[in-house]
């Protein structure tokens, strides 16, 4: 399994990106499910998951920022990031599970200039 994230970039504070997540390989089953990020300098945290289900939960954070989707057809995960901050200036990372092994793509930069 090999999970393309994409979508980064330079942005100044209050505007949008969307970062997507695109799986390929051996897919059968294969359940994207979450975007991390990692500031310099700081642990990786969780910042929205999507379950089965289509519920959704966020990182207080990011609370009414960004938006956590998910296309099965196509295999792909979305992150809409809304009214960026420079506090959000991290890598960030897509996160897949399959059989208790998790997968993670290689990660898209994020910087929000102030």
């Amino acid at each position: 399994v090999q999970l393309q994230a994409s979508g980064g970039g330079l942005v100044q504070a209050g505007g949008s990106l969307t970062l997507s997540c695109a799986a390929s390989g051996s897919i059968s089953s294969i359940n994207l499910r979450a975007w991390y990020r990692q500031a310099p300098g700081k642990q990786r945290e969780l910042v929205a998951t999507i379950f089965s289900s289509g519920n959704t939960i966020y990182a207080d954070s990011v609370k009414g920022r960004f938006t956590i989707s998910r296309d099965n057809t196509l295999n792909t995960m979305y992150l809409q990031m809304n009214s960026l901050k420079p506090e959000d200036t991290a890598v960030y990372y897509c996160n897949a599970a399959r059989d208790g092994y998790a997968y993670w793509g290689q990660g898209t930069l994020v910087t929000v200039s102030s």
